[in-house]
């Protein structure tokens, strides 16, 4: 598509979270930006389901909002110290989710887009791009289902080839539609996202060992999706696999993992000694995926099954034996640049140092880390546009510690896409075990505020 002339700083492609980040960062601090979203303008991708910018498709949960213990909550930290809209977006489309933070999809979209198409300095041009551009700082976050003719051009730029694994969606369930005589609502170990309530954020399926086997045999023997020859080497990345792929590890997998019973008192088994209910089995879990409370996602049921299996199968967990899906689940698949090898500290394509890459086509996973890298790059180009030296982050900040994995600390050879974990994180040897993490977000909030101090001439806040 040809692009219509509009006066821009600097050209963004792709309207998903980092772009959509990105573009917040670079308004608010005075430079014209050109968000190119192909959306819209009568393409789609495979996983999309509306034009919206920053839809999610996976699931609606940004993971642990704990700042204190967690490198997830830690990253929300540091992005609301930085005047993240996603994080602000997010607060206003939140939901219930126990000690996680989970937000309605659909809500959520229209806080970001509201904020983008309100701003001044901000064009949303509903485009394909299919080349990139030859002149002109630019940043490219076109996510892991970048558009054939625009991932070819980034190859040939890139003089490398792309990695690839798949993503698998989970299904989601009217809440009308659910038994809630077989079903109860807990948070595991009751822990909740307000506290003061009662209750919890979950609604729980429990099954028998009798009904959890033959659900095991049901996925293993449940007709698949069927992939085309070069897609069949393609891994999968473990945050999203498909629950089929998870059972195929022994009859027991699931039960230590989307499904373990932990926790989680069943109110129908109560004998004298468990008078609040013992633990099932093993237990599907939903989180509610809007804020009226009317659809929920299955927790952790990502799948390649064809919808028919799909039906017939999860139709056979107690309480959903009724279920209506506003959506079933699906597959995609997602590709992301090496980029510890063709990308700068600061994100830059080697081989074309105007163009910044942003987003998961870095190998970044997960929606607050996307939206991270792509609020960096957003800060990156607006240094540069002042004409300010770049005040790398520290190593020792969740967004400092993301940011040196994707950029040349981890493994070419072995590169894959990484959620923020403590692991990425500066070792602190002298802390004991049972406080480390503790103490890995105590350094890094007084790291960040440090940063913020020194950084705020280079990158007006």
């Amino acid at each position: 598509m040809t692009m219509a002339a509009t006066i821009h700083d600097v050209h963004i492609i792709g309207g998903g979270l980092a772009g959509s980040e990105a573009a917040w960062q670079l308004a608010r601090r005075g430079v014209k930006v050109r968000l190119s979203e192909m959306r819209g303008s009568g393409e789609m991708t495979p996983a999309h389901q509306t034009d919206g910018l920053a839809e999610l498709v996976c699931s609606n949960s940004f993971r642990s909002d704990d700042d204190t213990k967690n490198a997830v909550g830690l990253l929300h930290h540091e992005m609301r110290a930085l005047d993240s809209l996603v994080m602000r977006a997010g607060e206003v489309a939140q939901v219930p989710a126990g000690s996680a933070m989970a937000v309605d999809r659909d809500v959520f979209s229209a806080e970001v887009e509201k904020a983008l198409s309100q701003h001044p300095n901000v064009t949303i041009v509903r485009e394909r791009v299919d080349t990139l551009p030859a002149a002109g700082l630019t940043i490219v976050a076109t996510g892991p289902l970048t558009a054939q003719a625009l991932a070819g051009s980034i190859v040939q730029a890139t003089g490398s080839e792309r990695l690839a694994f798949f993503d698998a969606i989970a299904p989601i369930i009217h809440h009308d539609s659910i038994d809630m005589s077989k079903c109860w609502i807990q948070s595991r170990w009751n822990k909740r996202t307000d506290a003061s309530n009662e209750g919890g954020d979950y609604i729980n399926c429990p099954m028998n060992e009798e009904q959890y086997r033959a659900f095991h045999r049901g996925l293993m023997e449940g007709e698949k999706t069927e992939f085309k020859q070069w897609e069949k080497d393609t891994p999968y990345f473990n945050g999203c696999m498909p629950i089929e792929v998870m059972a195929e590890r022994g009859v027991e997998t699931l039960r230590y993992g989307p499904m373990k019973g932990v926790g989680l008192d069943n109110p129908f088994d109560t004998t004298p000694e468990f008078p609040q209910g013992r633990w099932p089995y093993a237990v599907v879990q939903l989180r509610q995926d809007n804020k009226l409370g009317t659809l929920w996602n299955m927790v952790g049921f990502q799948t390649k099954l064809k919808y028919a299996a799909q039906i017939e199968l999860f139709r056979t967990i107690p309480g959903l034996e009724n279920a209506e899906f506003a959506r079933l689940g699906g597959l995609h698949r997602n590709t992301f640049l090496n980029s510890p090898e063709v990308l700068d500290r600061q994100l830059r394509l080697k081989a074309a140092p105007h163009i910044r890459f942003a987003g998961q086509v870095t190998g970044c996973e997960g929606y607050v880390e996307s939206a991270s890298i792509g609020l960096v790059a957003g800060m990156m180009a607006a240094a540069e546009l002042a004409g300010h030296d770049w005040q790398p982050l520290p190593a020792t900040t969740a967004l400092g510690a993301l940011l040196s994995h994707i950029t040349g600390d981890a493994e070419a050879d072995t590169f894959q896409p990484m959620n923020v974990n403590f692991g990425l994180f500066p070792p602190l040897h002298e802390v004991g075990k049972k406080v480390r993490k503790e103490a890995y977000t105590d350094r890094a909030k007084a790291d960040l505020v440090r940063w913020i101090s020194q950084a705020r001439e280079a990158v007006p806040a």
